[in-house]
């Protein structure tokens, strides 16, 4: 790290994430700590996805156990490995299922979402069906020697875009999931804004009614909670024949799912995404991954979780032999995100000083010594015998970190062991997902 490079834009939005106790958008290579296997893992899945198969992975561990952070990690990667991604937090009013559009309501985040490496802050939608338009548009000036404005060109070009389509109309909704493809080319063709985006908005689910989308495209369907996934099918093909790797959609904060008091709709909530899993195992699905983080609750609850199922029991139970020989695996549809170890928690808060220190300008100084010291009074003050978590660690460091930065007079271990240092405790409701889920816990 005494080398460490890293933009000041990365810098400054790492300090203010972590400080505000949410996982960060960018940069979190940096402070990635004590998760290579589980990223080895992932990564393997991406090669997958990339020679045409599909995968679905659970990331699972309680709160504040890392499964955000490994979410934006691999998200980031994807994007870098040419990968479209799209992400998105299930909530009450975003479910898989649901009377109320929630599964639409999830689907239409997903699409908000969509990513790619040149626009990895969302909204994708419009530049990858524009890139491809333009990228089929040069194929066309360097087969056939003609310009954009020479006559047939734009047949030439509406042509090609046929021949991609034709590779998805023989799916679930692919008719109509083309015809709006190629009703978006010809609003692109002729400038018609109003056409380019009524598609738009069908393909973000946006339509209500059967009736308004006839109006506007002249399609029969729209997509709505029965058969919003059979249009991540369908998105994860077209992008591949487009000239990209693949889709991946990573689904965070599936507890809400686990939450649902009506058993009926949970248990239509947990069909749904037994209906993906099984789509994604069995390769029914192309070039498609889907990773969904939860806590332990919401796999293995007897009652409510996963685990009250026996079909879901028999996809995702861990291993007798993987228990008795107490390792972990890592190549089965569940991750379970173990403890950092101390060194890991102590190499994390090394890196996030250094990280600090260039953003600010000034030489770091503190020691190892002094960490150990920090991550100790923080047990001395909450009790032995409390579940610490680093997204909690990381925030009271941080927040340590402005005080010397701003106060050269103060001392780093007057401040530690001041008696007005109050270490964050975590909270009480372990069941829930907070947005502090951003490193990993560890007990001692």
């Amino acid at each position: 790290m005494a080398k460490l490079k890293i933009s000041k834009k990365i810098s400054t939005a790492l300090i203010n994430s972590l400080g505000a106790g949410v996982v960060p958008r960018v940069g979190v290579e940096y402070i990635a700590v004590g998760r290579e296997k589980e990223l080895k893992s992932l990564l393997q899945n991406l090669d997958d996805i990339a020679e045409g198969v599909a995968a679905f992975r659970f990331i699972i561990g309680n709160y504040g156990s890392g499964k955000s952070f490994l979410l934006q990690l691999i998200r980031n990667r994807a994007m870098e490995q040419g990968f479209v991604v799209a992400d998105a937090d299930l909530s009450p009013e975003r479910r898989l299922a649901g009377s109320n559009n929630e599964g639409v309501a999830t689907y239409r985040e997903l699409m908000s979402h969509l990513a790619t490496k040149t626009r990895p802050d969302g909204g994708a939608l419009v530049s990858i069906l524009e890139g491809w338009i333009n990228k089929i548009q040069q194929e066309v000036v360097k087969e056939t020697e003609m310009r954009p404005n020479d006559d047939g060109f734009d047949d030439q070009v509406e042509s090609k875009i046929r021949e991609v389509v034709q590779y998805i109309e023989d799916l679930v909704h692919g008719f109509d999931f083309g015809s709006v493809i190629i009703a978006y080319w010809r609003g692109y063709r002729m400038d018609d804004d109003n056409l380019k985006n009524a598609a738009m908005r069908w393909l973000r689910g946006e339509f209500t009614t059967k009736v308004e989308a006839k109006a506007a495209l002249g399609v029969r369907v729209i997509i709505d909670d029965d058969s919003w996934y059979d249009y991540i099918k369908l998105f994860a093909k077209f992008v591949a024949e487009i000239g990209y790797k693949g889709l991946l959609i990573l689904v965070d904060e599936a507890v809400h799912l686990y939450q649902i008091s009506t058993t009926v709709t949970r248990e239509k909530n947990y069909n749904r995404l037994l209906a993906m899993f099984n789509d994604t195992m069995q390769c029914k699905a192309e070039h498609l991954g889907i990773v969904v983080g939860g806590t332990t609750k919401f796999l293995e609850d007897p009652k409510r979780g996963l685990f009250a199922d026996q079909a879901w029991q028999r996809r995702t139970k861990e291993s007798r032999f993987v228990a008795q020989a107490n390792v972990q695996e890592h190549l089965g549809p569940v991750i379970r995100l173990n403890p950092l170890s101390e060194a890991e928690i102590l190499t994390l808060l090394q890196r996030l000083a250094e990280i600090h220190a260039l953003n600010f300008g000034y030489e770091q100084t503190l020691t190892n010594r002094e960490l150990k010291e920090f991550v100790q009074e923080i047990i001395n003050r909450l009790g032995a015998e409390a579940l610490l978590t680093p997204g909690e660690i990381v925030r009271d460091f941080m927040s340590v970190l402005n005080i010397l930065h701003q106060n050269p007079g103060i001392v780093f271990a007057e401040l530690i062991h001041g008696s007005k240092f109050k270490p964050t405790a975590m909270g009480k409701d372990a069941e829930v997902d907070e947005d502090g889920d951003g490193a990993a816990e560890f007990s001692l």
